[in-house]
């Protein structure tokens, strides 16, 4: 079994910073952590080849640090780390950021299942997974909270949804982004920390991967921020010292005023 795990390095922190000229995300001098979401899908992957054999390939893109989210993917099992770094990647969109990480999933050749979480927390889209399937012209589920059975030729499994979930089955191979209750992640162990220090770390750019600068990055995003500002907070509070029956007379007089438009 042939898996491929597509991880994404965020920022540790919700206090982030824009450049005014892209409307891009400054990631520089920001403590960056392994996607948490992405965890569930690498651990749902290392369950998989511990029950069926076969081997796990980690691929991330982003700058050169993200080496070291590569590097925690092979402390909890991982077995090889590809990392996609180039300048010309920078400002990618979802659809930019899929078509990159498929021309790398193609360039690897071989493959039976891919794994992404179902989102990153840095944006919230849910798109990569489904975008990778699209640019790969290959089968997709979205937001699977089980994996019943797998084969060599097909997998089962549910798929979360609003009222319950339904119950899919895909010919591989396919592409599978994991929610949360999938699985409960495991901690990295000793050995997986020493691999982890020893684990050859392979680095593609656009050349490598046959990519011409006007699909990827910035240039090659169709969705462009036209601007972001953060929102004023001008509500005016007033403190009351008041006993509770006081209180309640007073609420239903500020209700009562509201209603009135007053």
């Amino acid at each position: 079994m042939k898996i491929i795990v597509c991880v994404k390095q965020v920022p540790n922190t919700t206090e982030i910073r824009i450049d005014p000229v892209t409307n891009t995300l400054i990631r520089e001098g920001v403590e960056s952590i392994l996607n948490p979401f992405d965890t569930y899908a690498i651990e749902e992957a290392v369950r998989l080849k511990e029950q069926f054999g076969g081997s796990i390939t980690a691929l991330c893109m982003g700058p050169p640090q993200a080496e070291e989210t590569l590097r925690e993917a092979v402390s909890l099992g991982v077995d090889e780390i590809i990392l996609l770094s180039d300048r010309r990647f920078a400002g990618a969109d979802t659809w930019a950021t899929s078509l990159t990480l498929a021309a790398a999933i193609t360039k690897i050749g071989e493959y039976d299942l891919i794994f992404t979480g179902q989102q990153a927390i840095d944006g919230d889209t849910a798109q990569v997974g489904p975008g990778i399937a699209a640019h790969l012209n290959i089968r997709q589920a979205c937001f699977v909270r089980k994996i019943e059975e797998l084969t060599s030729c097909h997998v089962i499994l549910q798929r979360l949804m609003e009222d319950g979930h339904d119950r899919l089955k895909l010919k591989l191979p396919a592409v599978i982004t994991v929610v949360k209750e999938i699985n409960t992640p495991r901690l990295p162990s000793l050995r997986g920390k020493r691999n982890a220090r020893a684990a050859e770390l392979k680095v593609w750019n656009a050349d490598d991967l046959g990519l011409d600068e006007k699909e990827i990055g910035l240039n090659g995003s169709p969705t462009q921020v036209v601007k972001i500002f953060t929102p004023k907070h001008d509500k005016q509070t007033e403190k009351i010292s008041v006993t509770p029956d006081e209180a309640a007379d007073l609420i239903v007089q500020r209700l009562d005023r509201i209603t009135r438009g007053g």
